[in-house]
Order: C-alpha cells, then sequence, then structure tokens
C-alpha cells in the first residue's frame, strides 16, 4: 500500500503498511471521512511523522485521541493550529514547561515547532469523529502506533519517551528502560494535574539533561 507519509518512515513501516489490519483500518477511515465529520483533515492524519522523521526522532510524546473540536487538531498531539485557543492540557504543559525552564509560555498552542526539532507527538489513535472522544479507538491505530513506538526505539538509542497519564504508560510499557530514557507522571489534564504529580515533574529538563549527556541537541521548548 502506498502510505503517504515521510520516506524514513515509509522505509521503517513498510512492512506495517502490507498487514491485513492495516489495509481493514484505511478501509474504515477512507468510509468515515466519505460519510461524516472526521478530525483531523485527512492530509494532517500523518503531519506527526511528516514534521519529524524518523532520522530526526529524539524525543517521543504520547497522546491518546486527536482533539474533536472544531480546528483544534492537526495532527499533532496535544497541539492545536496558529489561533486556536490552547486546551487545558497543554496549558499546563506550558505552565510545567515556564517553571522548569524559565521560558515564557507562548501564545500559540502550535507544537509544530518541536516536531521539528526532533519530537514525535504521536497519538495512539489518529483520527476521531466530530465530538466523539475515542470514536476511532480499537479499530488498528493502536496496533500501528505500538509498532511505530517498538520500531523506532530497536533502531534508535538514547531517545526520551514521555508518557503522561495511564494509557501512555501501558502502551509504553515494552520499552526498554537499558537503551532508552523513561519518564513517567501523571497526565497534564486539570483533572489529574491539580490532583499532584505534574507541576514539578521537571521532565523537559530532564529531557534536555539526557539528550545532552548523549551528545545530542536540546529541545527549545
Amino acid at each position: 500500500m502506498d502510505v503517504k507519509i515521510e520516506e524514513s518512515w515509509k522505509e521503517l513501516l513498510k512492512e506495517e503498511f502490507e498487514k491485513p489490519y492495516f489495509s481493514e483500518l484505511i478501509s474504515f477511515v477512507k468510509n468515515e471521512y466519505a460519510t461524516t465529520r472526521i478530525y483531523p483533515p485527512g492530509k494532517l492524519i500523518f503531519n506527526a511523522f511528516n514534521h519529524c522523521p524518523a532520522d530526526n526522532t529524539k524525543v517521543v510524546i504520547l497522546g491518546q485521541d486527536p482533539y474533536h473540536g472544531p480546528g483544534q487538531a492537526h495532527g499533532l498531539c496535544f497541539s492545536v493550529p496558529e489561533g486556536i485557543e490552547q486546551p487545558p492540557s497543554l496549558q499546563n504543559i506550558f505552565k510545567e514547561i515556564h517553571d522548569d525552564l524559565g521560558t515564557p509560555v507562548p501564545a500559540s498552542g502550535n507544537l509544530e515547532r518541536w516536531s521539528d526539532q526532533g519530537v514525535l507527538l504521536l497519538n495512539a489513535t489518529l483520527t476521531v469523529r466530530a465530538h466523539q472522544a475515542g470514536s476511532h479507538q480499537n479499530k488498528g491505530w493502536e496496533t500501528f502506533t505500538d509498532a511505530v513506538i517498538r520500531a523506532i526505539a530497536e533502531k534508535k538509542e538514547h531517545l526520551v519517551f514521555l508518557l503522561w497519564g495511564s494509557y501512555a504508560q501501558r502502551k509504553g510499557a515494552f520499552i526498554n528502560t537499558n537503551r532508552h530514557l523513561v519518564l513517567k507522571c501523571v497526565h497534564p489534564s486539570p483533572l489529574s494535574a491539580n490532583r499532584g504529580g505534574w507541576f514539578g515533574n521537571h521532565q523537559f529538563s530532564r529531557t534536555n539533561q539526557y539528550l545532552q549527556e548523549h551528545g545530542l541537541k536540546p529541545i527549545e521548548w
């Protein structure tokens, strides 16, 4: 199957694209786009991969579903396009970065600038029906994104995986912690973050310290 995705990912995942589940998934997704409102726009389904080639990936952040409100989802977990109000989880991410590194809170919630530096912003499910959270779960996306994590973790060394909340931690449970840095904490959503464990986690400075220790350029968060 000819999937329109960045070339280093196409090469890394070529066997996955030929598996029966992936053909079934694509048929389901195409039908959904043809019959109802689906986010993100079809051309942005693989946006996270196109902004962050496999060869450039240094950090992986795992999300769950794309945003399901109008104009929010553009293929990068936690990110929203220019001009869209920052969702609460993203606001808490920026607050922690400010407290951790002293950088000002940005006006824009567009995280393409992270992706372009080597941060793979990967949702477990890459599509969703408008206003129906979880509507495309258990259709095959999770199998695909598990394969993505496994492929990149096996290909590379000294990646940083940021696993926020129990869902992401379960999904990343197989990652070799002798080969990569795995940082876990609660999800940045207000419900979780306000219970404690999100603010003061210093995951962004710890990420940069690890990258620098292994001769890699830190992320400008």
